[in-house]
């Protein structure tokens, strides 16, 4: 049985100030889920903190692309180090951030020990990048395109491994059904499942073919990465973009369980959750059980 092992990466470089003069309070979700208990109910192994630089956009404007590029290239090869460490010793790895920008560093350690998939269980598909907008800023609005390798070179090519993951060892579930990056990803033939498409198929189905398609590929493996934006904002509102029509925990948990538990899942990151935005820290009771069922051996 791997060991589980919980790393904070308590990273905001990725989000846009909540209002001028703030910073994303998303820094917050490692310590609020801590004190659920998390590391006790998961029976998991300490990781430590991979602690990231200030939060500071300094004189960035629109049009000068990613804001904390440079902390952000500093943050990830760091928090790759912490994540190949224990996936090549055979832990399972639970990732808590931050924002999804996080979710670089687990793509780089990944591609650093072979090819690796990703199922992102995400509210929206992050893959905003300079050849469909002019609004390119916020990297963990941007994290799928730069994982890749559409973008800046200093964030989509580091140690020269562009691209961290292909295109066609990417699974979205739970983007709601008007993204508007849809179009472009069925023309990349990036395999997208909609909240829609969850309600219509089932949760327990469609992860049943997201597990059965990383399995049968060519991969050592996969990473899945959760944003809490995924649910419905009626459970979760704590989150920088609470978008209606979202996943049901229950709906959430019947995709999550079986991804996590394949021996073929590297680990897994959590994101996005911001304790300022929920001053009873309901979101923090939801999620810490959230991950508990879902993580708990049978």
């Amino acid at each position: 049985m791997r060991r589980t092992v919980l790393i904070d990466a308590p990273s905001n470089l990725g989000l846009r100030p909540p209002v001028p003069g703030t910073v994303p309070g998303c820094c917050k979700l490692a310590g609020a889920l801590r004190e659920q208990r998390l590391l006790e109910r998961l029976g998991a192994q300490e990781g430590g903190v991979v602690v990231p630089p200030r939060y500071d956009r300094g004189p960035w404007r629109d049009g000068d692309g990613v804001f904390n590029a440079a902390a952000i290239a500093g943050y990830t090869p760091r928090l790759a180090d912490r994540i190949e460490k224990h996936v090549r010793a055979g832990d399972f790895p639970v990732v808590l951030g931050g924002d999804c920008s996080i979710q670089l560093g687990a793509a780089l350690a990944l591609r650093r020990i072979g090819r690796y998939g990703v199922a992102a269980l995400d509210g929206s598909a992050d893959f905003r990048h300079p050849g469909n907008s002019t609004r390119v800023g916020a990297a963990a609005g941007e994290e799928l395109a730069l994982a890749t390798g559409r973008g800046q070179q200093d964030l989509t090519d580091l140690e020269g491994l562009r691209p961290y993951v292909r295109d066609e060892d990417v699974r979205l579930i739970g983007i709601r059904d008007d993204d508007e990056y849809r179009a472009e990803l069925a023309e990349l033939k990036i395999p997208v499942t909609t909240v829609g498409e969850v309600r219509r198929q089932g949760a327990g189905e469609v992860a049943h073919r997201c597990l059965a398609s990383l399995e049968a590929h060519a991969l050592n493996g996969f990473w899945v990465h959760f944003d809490a934006d995924v649910l419905d904002p009626t459970v979760m509102p704590a989150v920088d973009s609470p978008d209606p029509d979202g996943l049901t925990v229950e709906e959430a948990h019947d995709v999550l369980r079986p991804l996590v538990r394949s021996p073929r899942c590297a680990g897994l990151n959590v994101t996005v959750y911001d304790p300022d935005l929920d001053q009873e820290g309901e979101g923090a009771v939801l999620l810490a059980g959230l991950l508990e069922s879902a993580l708990a051996q049978p």
